[in-house]
């Protein structure tokens, strides 16, 4: 049975997120991401990551099933995997939301020998409303790349610099970026942890100050984090208790990043993504950025 949609907010909760899910009343979370296992025989402590093919693809249809049903209908579903997986996701996806993007992110994979090497991530967009006017979505932009040494930037502009904005390009759904998580120091106990700059700049793009954000497999909270620190609020979900720890102690240590009384997405004291509607009042501040 349902439960009122408060008894979950700034939660972390253990347990199967199929079971978790049930209790969440229909259309009460304004996002939902979802980061699976990807069924590539990775090492977890709670669940077997080599599954039949369709097995995984059944199991993976009843969470995303309860994903679009919990999302608001202005909400917006996240889906992270690699493209593999995505494309049947995406088939299923189509008969019971709306498409919207799928993002590629930087991976920096390896070659694999007889194939191509696999360099992106792949991020599904979907919301639950048809028409753009119905759902939330704010565009955001990215800062300019520029020369670690000179500043100068990197990217020839086609001779308009006089044109360019001043902080950066509004973003298209090919991010290079945000990158994975390569050094063991900046990395929790977990074999597949984003980044929180990748979580923060879904969530900028897609809801507002006190929104609720959901991902049933939160793993080491990044999730959660990137949500508290936009003061956005969270629930997350795990079957590993060791992340369920791991998870509330990242979140003790969290603040909220504005500027100007707008909310960012910071990392390596950088500015990495803004919404566009903001950067007249965060500007203001700009010989301290």
């Amino acid at each position: 049975m349902a439960q009122d949609i408060k008894k979950f907010e700034n939660q972390i909760i253990l347990g199967d997120c199929l079971e978790i899910m049930k209790t969440i009343p229909d259309n009460s979370v304004d996002m939902t991401f979802a980061d699976p296992p990807f069924n590539l025989k990775k090492k977890y402590n709670h669940y077997e990551d080599s599954k039949e093919k369709e097995e995984y693809l059944n199991w993976c249809y009843r969470w995303i099933d309860e994903m679009v049903r919990i999302t608001k209908p202005t909400g917006s579903i996240f889906v992270h995997n690699i493209p593999r997986w995505l494309t049947y996701f995406a088939e299923y996806l189509n008969k019971i939301a709306f498409f919207r993007h799928w993002i590629a992110w930087d991976s920096g994979g390896a070659p694999l020998g007889k194939t191509l090497l696999p360099n992106h991530y792949g991020i599904l967009y979907y919301t639950k409303a048809k028409s753009p006017k119905e759902f939330k979505f704010y565009d955001i932009r990215a800062p300019h790349k520029r020369c670690r040494l000179c500043k100068g930037f990197l990217k020839d502009y086609g001779g308009k610099k006089d044109q360019m904005h001043p902080f950066g390009m509004l973003l298209s759904d090919v991010w290079t970026d945000i990158h994975r998580i390569r050094h063991k120091k900046r990395r929790d106990e977990h074999p597949c942890q984003l980044p929180v700059p990748l979580l923060e700049r879904m969530i900028l793009m897609t809801t507002d100050e006190g929104d609720i954000v959901l991902d049933p497999f939160v793993g080491t909270g990044t999730t959660a984090v990137a949500a508290k620190k936009l003061g956005r609020k969270y629930i997350g979900i795990d079957i590993d208790p060791q992340y369920i720890k791991i998870t509330e102690k990242n979140l003790k240590q969290v603040e909220e990043t504005k500027i100007n009384g707008c909310y960012v997405s910071i990392y390596l004291d950088e500015i990495r993504t803004m919404r566009d509607k903001d950067f007249k009042e965060i500007w203001k501040n700009k010989d301290n950025l």
